[in-house]
């Protein structure tokens, strides 16, 4: 009988924020033991609930939904996302420009397939959210991680980034808000990373799906504002602003100078017609949500649910003998740092396997964002502040006798 064996090209995929630790708790789990998932970021098992108003109008619409929309998408949301960019001050952008999706996650996909040859460079954060360098290798690409800077609030190394451009370079990647450090990136660092893109002729991919999760009063920028003579691709959905992580509706905006782009386009249009199309009931609430009131907004000031969980971990966190973290400004994640002398940790998927074991509670590795040293986890702040005290507390009885 013939034997089947996977792609020569997943073996340069590392895809852990769903690996061996996960597996071992889902084990656990099917054995009847309760695993606290600090994890994942799906709002939904914490208790954050879709506005009832966008719940209404995509029941309302449902018979109205059951057959496809064009390929990029339905006009009404497509004409609520492009006015959206608008609001951002993202540059020439046309309802044309403007494609949806099941998820982000989808057309991060999508979006480098269309582009990349064997060979082709794309400069990827470290710490990453995961699925980026999953897809630019998947795609025949090569990865090329630059350092985010701890010591910096986590921002950009911009000498990095120019160190390892390449003339096989062909685009930056910028996660912004970032998953996993909760950095937001102020305009000083965008302008850096525009004119370096700028110098090199590199086409900019911005993940914004928080975009909306901004606390301490800040503002998000788009990278595509600064950048109006640039070719640019900007991501974001209704996932976590909305938490409706479930329905899975993201979309993807082209800007700037979009006549150097000309065969990509071509490309990503293609594609886009070959999947037929995305998630339409989902698509029917676009508008409803975006135009609508952001019940999020009361979660993300001072008192509110997500502002008060933040504080509360940051402070928890640094308390504890051999763990530092850098206070997130927006999305709901935070990335300490363990002593590894400390605690003789030279494996961080056997500490994250061993803290599972024995406190049956589930953090994602640093390794898992393709951060090298195993000095780093990533916790997802979305449980109460209750149970986040039970983690934390938890946490420092392990610590006081683990050595690896």
């Amino acid at each position: 009988m013939r034997q089947f064996h996977k792609s020569t090209k997943l073996d340069n995929v590392l895809y852990d924020v769903r690996g061996p630790v996960v597996d071992e708790a889902a084990r656990m789990e099917e054995a009847g033991m309760h695993v606290l998932k600090l994890n994942i970021g799906n709002p939904a098992p914490f208790g954050f609930r879709t506005p009832d108003e966008v719940v209404y109008d995509m029941a309302r619409q449902l018979t109205d939904t059951e057959g496809y929309s064009a390929s990029k998408g339905l006009f009404s949301a497509r004409k609520a996302i492009m006015q959206y960019a608008q609001l951002k001050n993202i540059p020439n952008v046309g309802i044309e420009d403007i494609y949806t999706g099941n998820g982000v996650s989808e057309l991060i996909n999508l979006s480098m397939s269309a582009l990349l040859d064997d060979g082709d460079e794309v400069l990827v954060p470290s710490p990453d959210y995961p699925l980026w360098t999953a897809c630019v290798n998947l795609a025949g690409g090569t990865a090329v991680h630059y350092t985010c800077d701890e010591q910096s609030e986590w921002y950009p190394d911009i000498d990095d980034m120019r160190a390892k451009i390449t003339d096989r370079t062909v685009a930056i990647v910028l996660i912004n808000p970032n998953n996993p450090t909760g950095a937001l990136y102020p305009p000083e660092v965008l302008q850096q990373i525009v004119d370096l893109a700028r110098e090199h002729q590199l086409m900019i991919f911005s993940d914004e799906i928080y975009d909306r999760l901004v606390m301490d009063g800040l503002k998000h920028v788009s990278i595509a504002s600064m950048a109006p003579d640039l070719f640019c691709v900007t991501f974001s959905g209704l996932s976590k602003s909305h938490m409706i992580a479930g329905y899975r509706v993201g979309w993807m905006i082209l800007s700037g100078n979009k006549r150097i782009a000309k065969d990509y386009i071509e490309g990503i249009n293609m594609l886009t017609n070959m999947r037929i199309c995305s998630n339409v009931p989902a698509q029917s609430i676009v508008q409803t949500a975006l135009g609508g009131h952001q019940s999020v907004n009361d979660y993300i000031v001072p008192g509110g649910r997500l502002c008060e969980q933040r504080d509360y971990i940051y402070e928890a966190l640094n308390s504890i003998d051999g763990i530092t973290a850098v206070k997130p400004k927006a999305a709901f994640y935070i990335f300490p740092k363990i002593d590894v002398k400390k605690f003789n940790i030279t494996d961080d998927e056997q500490f994250a396997l061993d803290l599972l074991h024995d406190e049956r509670i589930l953090i994602t590795r640093g390794g898992g964002f393709n951060w090298q040293e195993p000095d780093h986890f990533r916790i997802v702040y979305l449980p109460r502040i209750e149970v986040l005290k039970d983690a934390v507390d938890k946490l420092a009885d392990f610590l006081r006798y683990y050595r690896q």
